[in-house]
């Protein structure tokens, strides 16, 4: 039997459901961990309304042990803060990781991890629509998610593809321009094969199009998919500034000219928004620092 605390909990995530499916599917999560770690902490019968410092505190103290990674806390710090802002007690939790005591997490690596689609991988994909999810992927640096929700009759409009935000992480809607003919081919094919749908097979929920999405990707040696995306922003910041990012020519940004440092400021800010990233540091670790 669900506890007071998950029961409440739930109300809220039935009502605040804007978000794509594996932000609801990681918040379900997250909250379900939450309630059980608070009660084998001692907090029996705890009220939603009840949630304070303390028990925040205990999280944290408890992962802490637990020697989880930076980048696991702050996730999961992510979906609880939602739930406390829902309920109207933003307070109880500061808004500043380095105040709870969370490490920074390493973001840049400088490595080169984009991902090109080749011809034959393409050939050996048997299913049209997760074909063309990997194309839109190459084509417009698409999370996986977004490539196979995306309703193309929808999300094309003039010379912008606008991303709802049901498709997309963290319920962020965003814009991606239409800029070659290349792009402009593929969504037409896009628009003829799903016509008027996702490109999610009718007779498929969404879950198991991603399973068979990850074990195309396995069987085709595209273990890392979303190096595509890397790529998507590789290419957009050279259009952007004439020049290779430091992740693919290896000159950091500190050695750039001035001028040349202004326009690596422009695209990275450009490209923070095309890939619907909230803080360009993030984006550093597509294209390095």
């Amino acid at each position: 039997m669900a506890s007071t605390f998950l029961f409440q909990a739930n109300q809220f995530l039935k009502q605040h459901c804007a978000s794509s499916f594996s932000t609801r599917s990681e918040r379900i999560k997250t909250i379900r961990l939450v309630d059980k770690q608070l009660r084998d902490l001692g907090f029996k019968n705890l009220q939603l309304q009840g949630l304070k410092p303390k028990h925040i505190d205990a999280l944290l103290q408890k992962w802490q042990v637990e020697n989880l990674s930076a980048g696991t806390i702050k996730n999961r710090m992510v979906h609880v803060r939602w739930l406390t802002e829902k309920i109207g007690k933003k307070g109880v939790i500061s808004q500043s990781n380095s105040d709870l005591g969370i490490d920074k997490r390493v973001y840049v690596t400088n490595e080169n991890k984009g991902k090109t689609l080749t011809e034959a991988q393409l050939n050996a994909v048997s299913d049209p629509y997760l074909k063309m999810s990997l194309q839109l992927q190459a084509a417009f640096g698409l999370r996986r998610e977004e490539a196979m929700k995306i309703i193309v009759d929808k999300a094309i409009q003039g010379d912008r593809l606008v991303l709802d935000a049901s498709w997309c992480k963290g319920g962020r809607d965003r814009t991606i321009p239409i800029l070659t003919d290349e792009q402009r081919q593929l969504l037409a094919q896009a628009r003829t094969l799903a016509r008027g749908r996702s490109l999610i097979p009718s007779q498929l929920m969404y879950v198991q199009q991603m399973k068979r999405y990850e074990n195309t990707c396995l069987k085709i040696g595209l273990d890392r998919a979303h190096g595509l995306r890397h790529r998507y922003a590789q290419q957009r910041y050279a259009a952007l500034t004439g020049f290779e990012c430091h992740a693919v020519s290896g000159v950091a940004v500190k050695m750039l000219s001035e001028a040349h440092r202004a326009l690596d400021k422009m695209a990275r800010a450009v490209i923070t928004q095309e890939l619907g990233h909230g803080r360009l540091q993030v984006t550093a670790v597509y294209l390095g620092a």
